[in-house]
């Protein structure tokens, strides 16, 4: 099958968003007085599991439950926490605090130019998304997705193949048609579950974690005076810049 579509991940794959998200919590437990502070040790634990509010009550049933049990028995106050997480978080990355990883405006910029469509699948909302691009390419970038599918949108998160199966349905296309950008191992057997190929750029929370299946693992896309380093994969032909005609290549072999 010839490649049609690029589909993103949002969190760590089109750019280093983790660290913003952990001072948005902390921010925020900060505000309502709470002594709870998520250091790397803890939040890269916590990235195991998908979404924000799945991520507090998962913080407060394993290492709070003295507090966890207010705040179990009440989720209002879970969502409502959470809602002000996404407030900070928002104001901080459409302010331009946090920029693209390397290679990903140039990898869309040619797709668009080269007829390849474009699709987002992230466990993020698009209130967060919309700020990235506020804050990187431009608000007007996300109408050059041309499906957007978000774990608010799905019954069940990544690993689940609910949001990848969104957006196959909204872009009417078949799995093998189009090949997946990720940076995480919940991502890889998301997009992998819906029969999507993918290509893993491995972010600052995630080296290290298991990406069997994936087609290609990379510490980024690559430009062409920063070449991307491969932990696995095809031969890249020495060009260490993912370029539209090196996704096809790996595309069209996977499927051979």
């Amino acid at each position: 099958m010839e490649l049609q579509a690029l589909i993103f991940d949002v969190d760590g794959t089109l750019a280093e968003t983790e660290e913003a998200h952990r001072a948005a919590f902390n921010a925020v437990f900060a505000e309502q007085g709470l002594d709870w502070s998520w250091d790397r040790r803890i939040y890269s634990r916590l990235l195991s599991v998908t979404g924000g509010k799945e991520r507090i009550r998962h913080f407060l049933a394993q290492f709070n439950p003295a507090d966890g049990a207010r705040f179990l028995e009440d989720d209002g106050l879970v969502r409502a926490m959470h809602r002000r997480k996404t407030e900070i978080y928002t104001q901080m990355v459409s302010g331009g605090e946090v920029a693209l990883r390397p290679g990903v405006e140039r990898l869309i910029r040619e797709a668009r130019a080269q007829g390849v469509r474009l699709a987002i699948a992230t466990t993020t909302n698009p209130a967060p998304l919309a700020a990235l691009f506020r804050g990187t390419l431009g608000e007007q970038a996300l109408d050059w997705f041309e499906a957007i599918a978000a774990g608010d949108m799905v019954k069940n998160k990544k690993p689940a193949s609910d949001v990848y199966q969104l957006a196959l349905d909204r872009l009417g296309l078949q799995g093998g048609q189009c090949l997946a950008l990720e940076d995480t191992r919940n991502g890889v057997r998301s997009a992998l579950a819906a029969g999507v190929p993918t290509v893993v750029t491995v972010s600052a929370y995630s080296d290290g974690q298991d990406f069997s299946g994936a087609l290609a693992v990379l510490d980024n896309l690559g430009e062409p005076d920063a070449p991307f380093r491969q932990a696995s994969g095809p031969d890249a032909a020495g060009s260490g810049v993912f370029y539209l005609a090196l996704a096809r290549r790996w595309h069209s072999g996977v499927l051979a």
